[in-house]
């Protein structure tokens, strides 16, 4: 089982994977770290990845990027309709009101929701996991932004199972970065015996993130997050990009907002500009060729004046700054260290920020790119069974407080309640009591003022099945609220209490794990009773039967589960099912895409590989008149590649690549063969030879040979005649043979000979003599002269020995084939 983390940004993804020998990041087809979050659908199939981003500003309307703002939205959102100014390609309303993306797919106009897109980006990381690691990728841990509401995660979750994909836990992204860190130190001294408080600070591409998390013996606890969905490192990229087009427009007459290829690539030269000023206090110069209506552009820009400019943004950092103080109830003499990550951490004025608020340098001691995927590889270790880590347990922390609101009821000062607060750990569940006697709806939802959202919503909870009790009264309901390891609010079990007499005498069930002290106090009390009962049966003859009623008729407590109606922001099974289909539908266009372009790539590769070397190599080894018409052959196809053949199908293109083969294999073979064969019976030689001096030894009457019988020696006399005779007769036609002329015998054929012959020869040759019999020891000795045998035996066993290796040694320096040969 492989064990992933997925950290799934707004610019790029990264794949992390726990191995034995620690956490790995896996690099894509392209061998880079980080894959772009970007796809690319086309006429023929998708492109993800790397390839995508390479065809931007070639197909701008077509390749998506930046839509991980848009996930679990509605279209009429603030943040939707802000970010649509950061978007080139559609983004439309969907008919149920969601985020709609509107390309041109397989040749037809076609929406996807953002979710849809999403799970594009996870097939192809999911595929290069599976490629990474060469194994089938399913369980996973995916980040997510800790300011990410209810609805947003579980559209997230939707995105994951339509690419196939078994979610273990949705992570916080700085709960990551803080799991990874929290692992990583536990291998240093610890320099405090108390907790350690660090403040977390994620300055990514989109948005600013902050947790202020405390660390102690194996445990990590998140006190406080905080969040600027809306301040990121493209804010800094956006003021750059407002002032050069100013700029622009003023020295050069083009206005780049007008065009939406032309914005794109001024942030993109913006971002590499501002990287470049963080490296720099001096002047640092911007030049874009051909920028528009064929102008070339220029500008200069340095740290101070950028620095200038974005001061709002610079302002609202420490805003959040401060308020993660706040939030966990810290001073800057509490903290310990102060870690940040994120592409955009590097900003020199960032750094600053850091020194002021919290009185402590900023600390990298992490990867700020490759942070969080870490962290999310460490907790799918963690949760997987077949993985062993160390015990580093985790309590997350609730950003946005959740208030439960109901109707009707009895004896019931309010009709509503915050069952988790901010801040409140996760995941955690509670039990709640109502008593009713019809079903009633329970509202969850969040405090509008609180979270970076239009809908406060989190989903209706309709407990059905309730009836008064046998008496008429209220019933009594138990309801289990609980946010889950996602962060995701749910009504997990609602069960009603019903009280029972029975007649008979037995132990109280209890489904709930509340009841179970009560039910072990109820047992104890029964059990006293009957021993009572037993012992004071003479004395109570007369009331037996009295007593024995009473003691029977017991109260018998039954939990009833009831069935819960959930109405919550997420697709309904039939919707997620089509989607998931939908997915497996592009995924096999894509595969046979790919198949068809590989095909046709292979045909287009032979036709130039072979033109080159049939003027080249393979040249004396084919015809005039064959080449010729090879390459007649070979002309024919690369016009018709680039015609006809643009686009066919599969079986097309292996057709046309067969009948070129039918050509050209047998020239490849007849080179390969010319290049091989005389090796091939060099070899066979060598083998011939040894074995005649082996035979001659035999002959000579050398000991070693002795023991071999004479009816064994003629089979190999007759072997090695037979293949002498062959590898003359083959070597002498091949030696007339011209290099377009087919040989007689192959290389392997040549092999296959010299190998039956060792398989014949060589047991006969290299027969091991018999061991000498050994006289067992006169029973007339004296026991004392026993050690003397064994001692003198062991001598001639080694003299013996080490004349057979002295033997074998002078055997081997002349060749002789009695020494294994192969």
């Amino acid at each position: 089982m492989s064990v992933v983390g997925i950290d799934f940004g707004y610019q790029t993804c990264f794949i992390a994977v726990a191995r034995q020998g620690g956490i790995e990041t896996v690099a894509n087809d392209y061998s880079d770290r980080n894959t772009p979050a970007c796809v690319l659908y086309g006429e023929k199939s998708r492109m993800m990845g790397m390839s995508a981003k390479g065809a931007i500003m070639s197909n701008i309307k077509n390749t998506i990027w930046g839509w991980k703002k848009l996930i679990g939205r509605p279209f009429n959102d603030p943040q939707v309709q802000k970010e649509k100014n950061f978007l080139p390609y559609q983004v439309v309303e969907g008919p149920c009101g969601q985020v709609g993306i509107k390309v041109q797919y397989l040749s037809e106009e076609t929406t996807f929701t953002a979710e849809q897109v999403t799970a594009t980006m996870f097939t192809k990381l999911k595929e290069t996991a599976s490629i990474g690691l060469k194994a089938k990728i399913v369980d996973c841990v995916i980040s997510i932004p800790c300011y990410c509401t209810d609805t947003e995660r579980r559209a997230m979750l939707d995105a994951a199972q339509m690419a196939g994909l078994n979610v273990l836990r949705l992570m916080n992204d700085t709960t990551a970065v803080a799991l990874a860190y929290g692992i990583y130190k536990q291998d240093l001294p610890a320099v405090e015996e108390k907790p350690r408080n660090v403040i977390f600070v994620d300055m990514g591409h989109a948005d600013l993130q902050l947790s202020a998390c405390s660390f102690n013996k194996g445990k990590l606890k998140v006190l406080a997050s905080t969040a600027d969905p809306n301040l990121g490192g493209r804010d800094f990229d956006g003021v750059i990009v407002e002032h050069f087009a100013e700029e622009f427009k003023q020295r050069f007459k083009v206005d780049a907002k007008a065009k939406p290829r032309a914005m794109v690539r001024l942030f993109a030269e913006c971002e590499k500009l501002k990287k470049l000023m963080s490296a720099n206090s001096t002047e640092v110069p911007i030049d874009i060729e051909c920028f528009m209506e064929d102008k070339d552009v220029s500008g200069r820009l340095d740290r101070t004046r950028f620095e200038e400019m974005a001061a709002p943004l610079l302002a609202r950092i420490e805003q959040q700054m401060n308020a993660i103080l706040d939030f966990a109830n810290l001073k800057p003499a509490d903290i310990y260290s102060v870690e940040v990550v994120g592409g955009s951490s590097r900003l020199p004025a960032f750094k600053n920020l850091v020194k002021t608020v919290f009185g402590l340098e900023a600390n990298t001691t992490l990867n700020a790119d490759e942070a969080v995927a870490r962290g999310c590889a460490l907790q799918c270790a963690i949760l997987s069974p077949t993985f062993r880590v160390r015990d580093f347990s985790i309590q997350d922390a609730q950003p946005y407080p959740i208030t439960l609101s109901w109707q009707g009821g009895i004896d019931e000062d309010s009709n509503d309640m915050e069952v988790f607060s901010r801040f409140h750990q996760i995941p955690f569940s509670k039990m709640l009591t109502f008593y009713r006697r019809e079903p009633f709806t329970l509202h969850a939802k969040y405090n509008l003022r609180d979270i970076p959202y239009t809908v406060d919503t989190l989903g209706s909870f309709l407990i059905d099945k309730i009836a008064p009790s046998a008496t008429g009264d209220s019933s009594k309901i138990k309801v289990k609220v609980r946010v889950n390891i996602h962060g995701i609010f749910t009504i997990s079990n609602a069960s009603l209490v019903e009280k029972i007499e029975n007649e008979e005498e037995e132990s109280m069930e209890v489904d709930q794990p509340a009841e179970k002290e009560n039910e072990k106090k109820e047992d104890n009390k029964m059990e006293e009773n009957k021993k009572n009962e037993e012992n004071n049966e003479e004395e109570a003859e007369k009331k037996e039967d009295e007593e024995s009623k009473e003691a029977k008729k017991k109260v018998k407590v039954k939990m009833i589960d009831l069935p819960i109606i959930c109405q919550v922001p997420e697709l309904s099974k039939e919707d997620l099912n089509l989607m998931i289909e939908k997915e497996a539908q592009m995924i096999m266009q894509d595969k046979l895409e790919k198949e068809k372009s590989d095909a046709r790539n292979a045909v287009e590769e032979y036709v130039y590989e072979m033109r080159d070397k049939l003027g080249a190599q393979l040249q004396k080894f084919v015809l005039p008149q064959d080449r010729d018409s090879f390459m007649a052959l070979l002309e024919a196809t690369e016009n018709w590649l680039y015609e006809d053949g643009e686009d066919c199908n599969k079986q097309v293109y292996l057709d046309k690549l067969a009948e070129m083969k039918k050509l050209g294999q047998p020239i490849v073979a007849r080179f390969n063969e010319w290049t091989d064969r005389p090796k091939a019976f060099e070899e066979l030689g060598k083998a011939l030879q040894q074995y005649r001096k082996a035979l001659d030894s035999y002959a000579n009457g050398e000991d070693k040979y002795a023991h071999i019988e004479q009816a064994e020696v003629d089979k190999v006399i007759k072997c090695v005649g037979e293949k002498s005779k062959w590898w003359e007769v083959n070597l002498n036609a091949c030696s007339k043979l011209q290099p377009h002329e087919n040989a007689p015998v192959t290389p392997s054929l040549i092999r296959t000979q010299r190998e039956s012959m060792i398989s014949t020869c060589t047991p006969i040759m290299n027969k091991p003599k018999p061991k000498p019999k050994e006289e067992p020891p006169k029973e007339e000795k004296k026991e004392e002269n026993l050690n003397d045998y064994f001692m003198l035996a062991e001598k001639e066993k080694t003299e013996e020995k080490k004349t057979e290796n002295e033997a074998e040694v002078k055997a081997e320096e002349k060749g002789d084939p009695n020494m294994d040969l192969d």
